[in-house]
């Protein structure tokens, strides 16, 4: 905006400057003028007189009009500057403006603590870790880039657990759907063949439950 306001007087000084030599030109042809006028017709070097000062006049004339032609088009640069100045120094009051007010409602900023949403974070992908794992070791081929979405239905199965000192075995309650029933039973055959076991040593397997297998509810637990 300084390089606005510089250009601006610049321009402001050429225009005073251009006004006083319109002025002064002024003066000055009326002046041949007059000495025009007080010509001798009767003088031997009338017509020499009289051509030179009509050579001038006529000068005058020329750089008069070129001036005038100048002077509109100068003073309309000096307006819109003006009024370029003006908008900017509007916009500067309006924004000291706000940032007065912003000043005298702020509020007291507080440090969230978001340690429980790290945590939330780390075991969201444990889980999903575990879930990518899980699929890779025993689903079927045609899971091999499953996604959640896909792979959720097989682990909010719910189902009973049977434990022994040697075994803990996992009966889980078939889909409504063939296919999916299909693909658990090659999940869970896919399971027993590599024989995982728990960190206390017992064998986990996995099994459908069929229903002409009885099932007591206060037997055994259920799985969630």
């Amino acid at each position: 905006m300084e390089s606005a306001q510089a250009k601006y007087h610049q321009m402001r000084d050429s225009e005073i400057k251009l006004l006083e030599r319109i002025e002064r030109n002024e003066q000055q042809y009326h002046l041949l003028y007059t000495n025009l006028v007080k010509l001798d017709e009767n003088s031997v070097n009338y017509m020499e007189h009289y051509n030179k000062l009509q050579k001038k006049m006529g000068e005058l004339l020329l750089q008069q009009e070129k001036r005038k032609v100048r002077l509109p088009k100068l003073s309309g640069h000096l307006t819109e500057l003006q009024e370029k100045i003006q908008q900017h120094e509007q916009k500067q009051c309006d924004l000291l403006r706000s940032l007065e007010n912003l000043e005298k409602n702020e509020r007291t900023m507080y440090e969230l603590d978001n340690r429980k949403d790290h945590v939330m974070t780390v075991f969201k992908v444990a889980l999903a870790n575990l879930a990518m794992w899980t699929r890779d070791q025993y689903f079927p081929a045609s899971y091999s880039n499953a996604t959640w979405g896909r792979l959720a239905p097989f682990f909010r199965l719910p189902g009973i657990v049977r434990s022994s000192q040697q075994t803990v075995e996992v009966e889980l309650r078939p889909f409504n759907d063939r296919q999916y029933n299909r693909d658990l039973h090659l999940l869970c055959q896919q399971v027993n063949q590599k024989q995982p076991h728990l960190p206390d040593g017992r064998l986990l397997t996995f099994s459908v439950w069929t229903f002409n297998r009885p099932v007591l509810d206060e037997q055994v637990p259920r799985l969630a």
